[in-house]
């Protein structure tokens, strides 16, 4: 436990100290989680901790849960005195008390990628402040980073930490099927790795590259002229100049109008069916 009041450096092994009132309302929401059988997986700050052993401290308990799983977890938070509300019916409801929050996320803000069923069977049995959860697999964290690459935030250093810390373990096949056709990410995400850790280039398999290159080799050779401006997926903002004032296709826009089931937005205040 850290006994200071030095701000943590953000890659530590040093598990936060969380202020007792915090773990008591993280036990008592895994706990309910658990005991009304609402399908989740423990995301965030505790993933990644399962999967690399980088600590990092974190207000915020972030659970992924299919959408159509929202609308209870939020009747049952209610009932136990949580503020409820769905900032964004694509991806995020939120609960919170005494100032510390629940999110509730059910994919990627661009609507890309969306949380099933199989997210929570693949998940991986472990303990967190002394309750039994599933924790996301890291195919699926692995995947639920791949579009954070904004201005403010970029999530690379996870992900490379993730395929070192899981070299021989991931499920490269898995990990192919959730980015699909946005398999361009995970061959930047890769060239990042061999960056960082050369002398781990057997961490992927030769296969994996292998199909990732080929791929990359034919959009070369034969480039897809009629395929859509994507940059607004990755961040909106920096990419204004884009679509505002160069005509370029907004997909964000239509990816998010796309994404299907989306959470109720009346889920934060009508009780569950």
């Amino acid at each position: 436990m850290a006994c200071d009041n030095k701000p943590l450096p953000i890659s530590s092994s040093a598990p936060p100290e969380f202020p007792p009132e915090q773990e008591s309302l993280f036990r008592e929401v895994l706990t309910l989680m658990n005991e009304r059988g609402i399908p989740y997986a423990v995301s965030g700050a505790f993933a990644l901790r399962e999967h690399t052993g980088i600590c990092r401290n974190t207000k915020d308990l972030d659970l992924f849960l299919p959408p159509q799983d929202v609308p209870l977890a939020l009747d049952q938070l209610r009932k136990e005195g949580f503020e409820t509300e769905v900032p964004d019916p694509v991806w995020l409801a939120k609960a919170h008390r005494d100032d510390f929050f629940v999110d509730l996320i059910t994919g990627m803000s661009n609507g890309i990628v969306t949380v099933d069923n199989s997210w929570i069977a693949n998940a991986t049995p472990s303990q967190i402040l002394g309750i039994p959860v599933k924790v996301l697999a890291a195919e699926e964290l692995l995947v639920s980073k791949i579009f954070i690459a904004f201005r403010e935030r970029f999530d690379g250093a996870d992900i490379v930490h993730l395929i070192y810390g899981t070299r021989g373990r991931l499920k490269w096949n898995r990990v192919l099927e959730l980015v699909g056709e946005n398999w361009q990410l995970l061959l930047w995400a890769l060239v990042l790795f061999n960056y960082v850790y050369p002398q781990e280039a057997s961490a992927v398999p030769e296969d994996v590259w292998d199909s990732l290159l080929h791929r990359f080799h034919e959009n070369l050779t034969t480039p897809n002229t009629m395929a859509n401006f994507r940059g607004s997926l990755l961040d909106e903002r920096m990419f204004a100049i884009d679509v505002n004032e160069w005509g370029l296709d907004n997909l964000l826009e239509e990816s998010r109008r796309r994404r299907e089931p989306k959470i109720p937005e009346d889920a934060a205040s009508k009780p569950a069916a």
